[in-house]
């Protein structure tokens, strides 16, 4: 019908040519809503997992399970934190020890401090979450437990730095 591109392109409005770039725009927009967003880790309570300002790749529909590090938001903050308790777990701290349902957490992340004290037994929707680095970390023992609306979702993917991309534990 036409005879060069040229002749095509004068004939068709100027949004047609938009048009690939907006389905572009739209599919990247729907997988960082429905299925995966990147997170920065803030500060060193998951060392030495995760080190400050390095980038993870968050799951958001991914079921939850004990030992896996997740994302939430609490007061306005992104928080990364290590799942230590489940929906109706109960939780004890004594003496530096942590038990979970009376026994007691092979904690092989964290480093140097554990100090807790107190009982809490969880809900239906509520997680307890520890930072590895227990000396610095804000967690499930100040702030109490993580409710499953609070959750981004959880990540086991480093994105940043480069010369640490990988999974992680």
């Amino acid at each position: 019908m036409f005879k060069n591109k040229k002749a095509a392109k004068k004939n068709n409005p100027w949004y047609i040519e938009l048009i690939p770039y907006v389905i572009i725009f739209i599919v990247v927009l729907l997988i960082r809503t429905f299925i995966f967003t990147p997170a920065v880790v803030d500060g060193p309570s998951m060392e030495p997992t995760l080190y400050n300002n390095q980038w993870l790749l968050v799951y958001k529909f991914t079921k939850i399970d004990r030992n896996d590090v997740i994302v939430f938001k609490y007061d306005g903050r992104y928080l990364v934190k290590r799942v230590i308790g489940l929906p109706k777990d109960t939780i004890n701290c004594e003496d530096g020890k942590i038990y979970i349902n009376d026994k007691e957490l092979n904690d092989e992340y964290t480093i140097e401090d554990n100090t807790c004290t107190g009982q809490v037994t969880l809900k239906n929707d509520e997680y307890f979450v520890l930072g590895d680095n227990r000396a610095v970390s804000m967690d499930s023992r100040m702030i109490g437990p993580v409710k499953k609306n609070m959750i981004l979702g959880t990540t086991n993917i480093r994105i940043f730095p480069i010369t640490k991309i990988g999974s992680f534990k």
